[in-house]
């Protein structure tokens, strides 16, 4: 193998960190850096009391980190190792250099300036020329959780062929049902026959559920059927599942592969570039949108209405709206929006109606949350996942968009489209099968060298192996502060909607660089709207429904208390 320093920079000619290798026993550290011995004793299927269950945190010159996943070699010493099989793989004969230099890191972020340090890295995806397992005693097993997304079939084809065509892995199971069928359900054997046309479906052929997870049943099961290789696949909830079951695994000194795909239609997991199924969503969106688009300019002060996809995170209602420039107004859970009074929502539709004659409005399923009452709250119910139960805000919000111009006697059509669950069923686009075919045998190749306790996906464009606490520290979500936020308002011409308090905050923080439309700052711009509210009458305030109140206050209210 070959142990040339890592050559992304050549001004570190003799590198002062020490990247994984098998061979060294130093190769774990504390989150201080702190290197932690493996001890040498023989691997008996237990623990050693001295594993650190911790971070890997290989720290470098010029600012380098690099946050490694876990290795056999972590917890299990002496371990044998094989040639890679690639290296005698006709379809791999073509290519110049088979395996990936052990000490290629990709970095998190590419964007820097002169003088940063080079920041935090991770490993990077692909073969090795050394792996942990021969291919007659590899028994995989493959396990979809969570909701259904474009391109499961997909993942699943593609681990299945990578580990039999690349590696020559024989047996590989199907686990049913999610979680809960490593101990209640039966299994599907896979084989790249059975598996052949099942990307052209949409779904998962293996099935899924929400919750089921009880980890001792799970790792028992896994032990008894003498699997050693898991592979799931599914979203941030799923992903914390993977991560307890990978923690019991070494707690047992099992010498058990556990990689983790990640799904989520919302692509709300970060680090990661994006998810899989995402592509194929914003795309399948846009025949909704098109729809509404039609249904709205085909009668008089026609409103389309489109609700989307995303609990937390507006990617899919961001980007489609931008894909599609017929949308006139774009609703996403991280950029607040009031209904009423001036520079409110009812405002803006009444602007575009008269200007237009019609308009779409796209709406994340998220948005709008704190606007309902809290007698039709969901009363901070969960599923089995974890998630928080939303109420359909789309239909409330349609019907006081009908209530408000009956009120004040102008005639509006509304057409509300709900197409969630025809987009997640779809089989995914020739973007994401791409996708999921590198996810898949990233994944693969990863298991093969030992690596476990780790999620792959790309990160500047390269995949990496990511440990599983980064994935599921914090969700990934639109910044409303970045410039293609900034790009959507110009598609849509659609005011900010943010609120004097949302804009000003206090006076002692540091407000951010923002960009200026028209000469002038728009956030500024509404801000001043706001202030200029001084002849809001106690009246105009009285008639506001108690159902807009927003911390305890009403949007208006709130205004006041701040000129105050």
């Amino acid at each position: 193998m070959d142990s040339s320093p890592i050559s992304s920079s050549a001004s570190l000619s003799t590198p002062k960190f020490r990247c994984f290798d098998p061979t060294n026993s130093y190769t774990t550290t504390t989150p201080n850096h702190t290197p932690i011995p493996r001890h040498r004793n023989n691997y008996k299927g237990t623990l050693a009391n001295s594993v650190n269950s911790g971070p890997k945190i290989v720290s470098g010159e010029a600012g380098y980190v690099l946050e490694d996943v876990p290795h056999f070699t972590d917890y299990i010493p002496d371990l044998p190792t094989y040639p890679n099989p690639l290296q005698d793989n006709p379809a791999y004969s073509v290519v110049k250099q088979y395996f990936v230099n052990v000490d290629d890191t990709v970095a998190q972020r590419i964007v820097v300036a002169k003088d940063s340090p080079r920041g935090t890295h991770f490993r990077r995806a692909g073969p090795r020329q050394k792996v942990y397992f021969e291919s007659e005693d590899v028994h995989a097993c493959i396990v979809t959780c969570g909701g259904l997304c474009p391109g499961l079939n997909t993942v699943i084809r593609e681990i299945v062929c990578g580990l039999y065509h690349m590696y020559g892995v024989h047996k590989v199971l199907g686990i049913e049902g999610g979680y809960r069928g490593f101990y209640a359900r039966n299994t599907i054997p896979l084989t790249p026959k059975v598996v052949n046309d099942i990307h052209k479906r949409g779904g998962t052929i293996l099935g899924s559920s929400r919750g089921g997870h009880d980890t001792s049943k799970i790792v028992d099961s896994i032990q008894d059927r003498g699997i050693n290789q898991v592979y799931i696949i599914g979203g941030d909830g799923t992903q914390k599942g993977a991560s307890v079951i990978f923690e019991e695994i070494r707690r047992r000194g099992l010498k058990v592969v556990l990689a983790g795909i990640p799904k989520t239609i919302d692509n709300d997991i970060p680090v990661i570039d994006k998810s899989f199924g995402f592509d194929t969503a914003v795309e399948e969106a846009q025949r909704a949108i098109n729809a509404a688009h039609v249904e709205s300019e085909s009668i008089e002060n026609g409103i389309g209405f489109v609700k989307l996809m995303g609990r937390y995170s507006g990617f899919i209602a961001m980007y489609a709206t931008l894909a599609s420039r017929d949308v006139d107004c774009c609703l996403i859970p991280e950029s607040p929006f009031y209904l009423e009074g001036p520079g409110g929502l009812f405002e803006y539709i009444e602007k575009r109606l008269k200007e237009h004659g019609h308009m779409v409005i796209v709406m994340a399923e998220g948005a709008g949350q704190e606007l309902l009452s809290e007698s039709i709250r969901a009363n901070d119910q969960q599923d089995a996942s974890g998630n928080k139960l939303l109420n359909d805000v789309g239909l409330w919000i349609s019907q006081r968009i009908k209530d408000h111009f009956k009120k004040r006697k102008m005639a509006i059509n509304l057409k509300y489209i709900d197409p969630t669950y025809m987009i997640r069923a779809v089989p995914s686009n020739a973007s994401d099968n791409v996708y999921c075919t590198l996810l898949a045998h990233s994944a693969v190749h990863g298991a093969m060298a030992g690596y476990t306790g780790f999620t792959v996906g790309p990160v500047n464009g390269r995949h990496a192996y990511i440990p599983f606490r980064r994935v599921i520290e914090t969700q990934n979500k639109v910044v409303i502060t970045d410039r293609m936020w900034a790009r959507l308002l110009c598609s849509t011409n659609q005011p900010s909607f943010l609120d004097h308090k949302d804009v000003v905050g206090d006076e002692n923080e540091e407000v951010p660089q923002i960009q200026s439309i028209n000469g002038e700052n728009h956030l500024e711009a509404r801000a001043t709207k706001h202030r200029e509210l001084k002849d809001v009458t106690e009246d105009t305030r009285e008639e506001e429904p108690p159902i807009l109140l927003v911390n305890g206050n009403s949007h208006l209210e709130t205004i006041m208390a701040n000129q105050k």
